[in-house]
């Protein structure tokens, strides 16, 4: 918030504050990522001012009020003051103020409703700075009202407690929430994946998680049996091998072990190619065992990959039941098999269809068959063929049609 290029935008905008992550960040002393502006003018203005001072503007949404000032490498999206005139549970409808207070009683928690100026002075419109010490997650104003405007605001209650409430969650705040469940399914499913994953984030998602299958309300997102249990094992596991916090990981432990299911939730989450992908592949296929012989593993690294392996391994290690052998409690042979993906060089087939064309076989799908056998043979041999081996290998399998 003191970087050159933070210090000219606010220069340039003249009476702009910060607000929102970016003030409550700063005062809980965790990294602030995203800067975001505030400013008591239409966007319009805002835009000439900074442009004036020769930055670059980039009009991102400006019938929100809200534009992206880039100076250097990073990006602040800069918001005018506005006030709802209209609101569907969905969309809002705003109108542009000059007046601080009015814009933070839109805001949705008091945790968000704070400002700050260039000068580091706060600006509490509620009792955000108390609540954010005492680690209270408490909606501006009537809950219930709050979530009409919005209901995302759902999800988004159970995300900030994950990342900074403390001890239960406010009781006002849950039963608003708990009575507007069936809302959820009007929000589009990429909103709703976009804010589940950031709660899965959490240091610790899995009290949260609970809470919300008591209530009703994680079915109405991932209906069916869920594993909250393995969910709560990973995150220990994580935490205890300082692996970073996976949110597609970690939606993986909390579904069954089957490709359908994952299949069918990247399908209603509309998750991202990638994400449903590796959700599918960590719960399909070929289980991982705890006592699984090195060439076996290797076996495996070569057929799945270094990812998908790793996913497997985490799933399988927190699936692991408490107090038994080969639980938590025995965690050694998982890290052995986490540390040899990761130093995992993945070795060359010496073949490829050129050489079984060479060797006879015309072109089509004789050539990708033939190849495939030889591969086969080579990997379940533990990859100690040589070319010259392998050669031999396919002049047989040719042989052999």
């Amino acid at each position: 918030m003191t970087a050159p290029e933070t210090v000219a935008i606010m220069a340039a905008l003249g009476e702009a504050r910060f607000v929102g992550g970016a003030v409550r960040n700063a005062l809980l002393g965790t990294p602030v990522v995203d800067i975001d502006i505030a400013v008591p003018m239409p966007p319009e203005e805002a835009m000439a001012r900074l442009k004036a001072a020769g930055i670059k503007v980039v009009e991102t949404g400006l019938g929100h009020g809200t534009v992206t000032a880039v100076a250097g490498t990073h990006a602040f999206e800069v918001t005018s003051l506005r006030k709802d005139v209209e609101t569907d549970g969905r969309h809002a409808v705003v109108a542009f103020t000059d007046d601080w207070a009015e814009d933070a009683a839109r805001r949705d928690f008091t945790i968000n409703a704070m400002y700050a100026s260039a000068e580091g002075e706060i600006f509490d419109y509620a009792t955000g700075v108390e609540d954010l010490i005492g680690g209270r997650v408490r909606f501006m104003g009537d809950a219930r009202t709050r979530i009409a405007e919005d209901y995302l605001r759902i999800l988004r209650l159970f995300r900030f407690h994950a990342w900074y409430g403390k001890g239960d969650l406010d009781s006002e705040a849950l039963r608003a929430a708990a009575e507007a469940k069936g809302k959820l399914k009007t929000l589009s499913a990429e909103r709703i994946a976009k804010e589940l994953l950031r709660l899965l984030e959490a240091g610790n998602p899995s009290p949260v998680m609970r809470v919300m299958a008591a209530t009703g309300i994680l079915s109405v997102l991932l209906p069916g049996a869920l594993q909250l249990p393995r969910l709560e094992r990973l995150t220990e596991i994580e935490a205890e091998s300082l692996a970073p916090r996976d949110g597609v990981l970690r939606l993986a432990a909390l579904l069954p072990d089957d490709e359908s299911g994952a299949h069918a939730v990247a399908d209603a989450l509309k998750l991202s190619n990638a994400d449903r992908v590796r959700l599918e592949e960590a719960l399909g296929g070929e289980a991982i065992g705890q006592q699984i012989s090195a060439r076996e593993a290797r076996r495996l690294l070569y057929r799945m990959g270094v990812p998908r392996f790793r996913d497997k391994v985490m799933l399988q290690w927190a699936s692991a039941a408490r107090g038994q052998a080969g639980g938590l409690s025995s965690n050694l042979p998982w890290r052995m098999l986490l540390e040899m993906a990761e130093n995992w060089q993945r070795p060359r087939f010496a073949l490829t269809g050129r050489d079984v064309m060479a060797a006879g076989v015309a072109q089509g799908p004789e050539v990708g068959r033939a190849l495939a056998a030889v591969e086969d043979w080579w990997v379940e041999g533990d990859f100690a063929a040589d070319e010259s081996a392998c050669r031999d290998r396919l002049h047989a399998v040719i042989a052999g049609r």
